[in-house]
C-alpha cells in the first residue's frame, strides 16, 4: 500500500477552472473502470450522506450520462454529461451542466478534462474543470464543490482497497 498519495486540488478564478490531480493505490484498468461505469460512479461520485443514480450511461463520443445526486430526504439534483472526446485508458472529455428531472440543461455548464496515467501500480488522475462562467463557478464553490468533491474522491479510495483486498 503507497502512502502520501498525490492530491492537490486548485481554483484558478482568473482562469475560470480548478485543477484537480490525485494519486491511487490502484492499477489504471481499476481507476479508469471507477470514471467510466455508470455502476461503480454510483458507488463513489456522491459526497456522504448524498447518493448517486445514474437514469443511463452511454459512454462514447456524443453519448451522455443522466444522473442525479440525492440527498437523504430524497431532494434530486440532475446533471448531463456530454461525452466529447475518449482516448481509452488515458483521457476523455465531456461537457457537464445541471439539468432537470426531464433532461433539459441549465446553461452555463462546465467542460471537463480527465486524464489518467500509471507508474509502478499508482494512477494518476488529473482533471481540469473548465467554467463557461466565473459566476458559475463562484456558485459551485458556493455550494460544497470543493468539500463534496474531496470526499467522493475518498469515497473512491476507499472503493478501489475495498475492491482491491
Amino acid at each position: 500500500m503507497t502512502t502520501n498519495l498525490l492530491f492537490d486540488f486548485t481554483v484558478d478564478k482568473a482562469a475560470k477552472t480548478v485543477f484537480i490531480t490525485r494519486e491511487f493505490d490502484a492499477d489504471l484498468d481499476s481507476v479508469w473502470d471507477a470514471f467510466t461505469k455508470a455502476e461503480l460512479l454510483d458507488q463513489w461520485v456522491a459526497p456522504k450522506p448524498w447518493t448517486s443514480k445514474t437514469k443511463f450511461m452511454d459512454f462514447t463520443v456524443g453519448g451522455r450520462r443522466f444522473y442525479a445526486m440525492v440527498s437523504p430526504e430524497g431532494l434530486e439534483r440532475w446533471a448531463v454529461q456530454k461525452y466529447t472526446s475518449i482516448s481509452p485508458k488515458t483521457n476523455f472529455k465531456m461537457f457537464n451542466a445541471f439539468a432537470d428531472e426531464n433532461e433539459n440543461l441549465q446553461l452555463p455548464g462546465s467542460e471537463w478534462d480527465y486524464s489518467f496515467s500509471e507508474q509502478n501500480g499508482t494512477t494518476i488522475v488529473k482533471i481540469s474543470i473548465y467554467n463557461e462562467s466565473l459566476e458559475r463557478m463562484e456558485k459551485l464553490i458556493e455550494m460544497g464543490f470543493t468539500e463534496g468533491f474531496k470526499m467522493s474522491l475518498a469515497n473512491l479510495e476507499k472503493l478501489l482497497a475495498a475492491n482491491r483486498n
